[in-house]
């Protein structure tokens, strides 16, 4: 399991964008900025896609929560702009907001704030070069012990401070000091190594070196996630997500060229095997049907066209039957007899109607319940009987 760890860009993103980026796979490696099409691909059962969004990009407000408000209130959105309306710069409707986790259904909670346009062209990117965002986090929150974070680079340095009032993004110089709130005298100041010296000299307090790349893994384990409202990613639109990319991956990707020609050359010799099969099952068929014909043929030499050799065949057996004066299934007294041994003695038919060797006798049974022991005996004597109404219609079994 893998994670793909993206901090996105303070400008808007476009397909030339260069991100900062971390494949957190047990040893931590972090990536040079590249475009999104080159950002590597996380592997393993339950991995993502991580977005962090910048600290410079989110403002933070602390607000009380109607009665019954949550994250899953249908109108959250409404609830949200009706109380940042007098706190926000911006048009409410161009910012996109986030409710903290676990946020209680009436009380005080932090609600995250950040251009809706800016967080959504840079979303797209990542989905357009395969690597669709699960979360999306805060580079920092409000929450946990107060601190200073020293980012950025030598040309553009900043000055980050976490407290139970917010996030505070400065400019790292001495100006930006007297900004900062109050502070425990024990605050830990954390800085990159890139600017660790200009922190030191800002600040007069040698801070303790971290990473980038230790600083986005911390950033990852807060229970926050911004994917909220517009932005959601349920279950389902996740494994939808992972779904369409792992079947781009497999149309498209090198490493699985010869999975692909191996499907293909399956597909094509089960088609070839299908049609040997059928060819085979076709000559089967035709021998067995010029067999029926040559035995009809060499028995009724008469016969000049054949269409159906069994049903020929019968009608000219029953034919020589009758002309030797013998009986077959077909006849009247063939069926009364079978008729006779099948139904219960004492029953005697209301009426009889016979013709082409079809049977029909009105009046023997009545109902479901007597017609099946009858019509099951029949079909031992080779007779198929239906019932309907008092009738009761018999025919040789095989005849239409």
């Amino acid at each position: 399991m893998s994670s793909l760890i993206v901090l996105l860009p303070r400008s808007n993103a476009t397909s030339s964008t260069e991100f900062h980026a971390l494949l957190a796979d047990g040893r931590g490696a972090f990536a040079q900025p590249v475009q999104a099409s080159l950002l590597p691909a996380p592997s393993g059962t339950g991995s993502e896609v991580i977005a962090v969004v910048p600290a410079s990009k989110l403002s933070w407000h602390l607000v009380d929560l109607p009665r019954g408000t949550g994250p899953r209130t249908p109108r959250l959105r409404a609830i949200l702009e009706g109380l940042l309306e007098d706190r926000l710069l911006d048009d409410p409707a161009d910012l996109h907001l986030a409710l903290a986790p676990g946020a209680a259904a009436e009380g005080k909670s932090w609600v995250a704030a950040c251009e809706r346009a800016w967080l959504r062209d840079a979303l797209q990117v990542l989905e357009a070069a395969g690597r669709p965002a699960n979360r999306i986090v805060p580079e920092f929150t409000p929450e946990g012990t107060p601190a200073l974070y020293a980012v950025g680079t030598p040309e553009d340095p900043q000055l980050v401070c976490t407290s139970f009032d917010g996030v505070l993004v400065l400019p790292l110089a001495a100006a930006s000091l007297p900004l900062l709130p109050t502070l425990p005298e024990d605050t830990q100041v954390l800085a990159e190594p890139a600017v660790a010296s200009a922190a030191e000299q800002v600040l007069q307090h040698q801070p303790q070196l971290l990473p980038q790349s230790d600083r986005l893994r911390a950033a990852t384990r807060t229970k926050w996630d911004l994917a909220q409202l517009e932005f959601a990613t349920t279950g389902r639109a996740r494994t939808l997500k992972k779904l369409s990319v792992g079947w781009a991956d497999l149309l498209r990707s090198p490493q699985w060229r010869p999975a692909r020609w191996g499907a293909v050359a399956l597909v094509l010799v089960q088609l070839v095997g299908l049609n040997a099969w059928a060819w085979k099952e076709r000559s089967a068929l035709a021998g067995k049907q010029e067999e029926q014909r040559t035995i009809l043929k060499q028995s009724f030499p008469q016969i000049t066209y054949t269409e159906n050799a069994p049903l020929q065949m019968e009608r000219n057996l029953a034919q020589l039957r009758q002309s030797a004066g013998g009986l077959s299934g077909r006849d009247l007294e063939a069926m009364l007899g079978a008729l006779a041994g099948a139904v219960p003695a004492g029953k005697s038919p209301a009426g009889l109607e016979y013709s082409a060797g079809e049977l029909r006798v009105r009046g023997l049974v009545k109902g479901d319940a007597e017609a099946q022991p009858v019509i099951q005996a029949l079909r031992r004597q080779g007779y198929v009987a239906t019932v309907q109404g008092d009738a009761l219609t018999v025919r040789p079994e095989g005849q239409p």
